[in-house]
């Protein structure tokens, strides 16, 4: 068999670069659900705390605040990622259709081609 038709090799670019996209949503995913999970652990630890006031790193520096605006950063960071997360959840779905019909397509023209 010789050099596929530019057809197929179109196809199997898509297919690539779809996959490449679906990887890169993913690790992305991955990062949000830590930085969510990194974020509750601290709302849960900041909601355990006693005290009026929680230290909060900006850069070297800790800055000491109202714990009620710390716990209010934290529950608007944590909404952020998981809308983020959400957002990347739905792109994910949609790819993962595409990859479904561009391996189909090649599939069948591999097929013809072979055939």
């Amino acid at each position: 068999m010789g050099e596929l038709p530019p057809q197929i090799q179109h196809l199997a670019a898509q297919l690539q670069q779809v996959q490449q996209q679906l990887q890169m949503i993913i690790a992305q995913k991955a990062q949000l659900d830590s930085l969510i999970k990194e974020s509750r652990d601290a709302l849960e630890e900041l909601q355990k705390s006693e005290g009026e006031f929680a230290f909060r790193a900006v850069g070297n520096v800790l800055v000491k605040l109202k714990k009620e605006e710390v716990e209010k950063d934290l529950k608007e960071k944590i909404e952020t990622y998981e809308v983020r997360k959400n957002m990347l959840e739905r792109q994910e779905s949609k790819l993962r259709e595409r990859f479904s019909e561009l391996q189909a397509k090649l599939k069948t023209s591999l097929n013809v081609q072979a055939g």
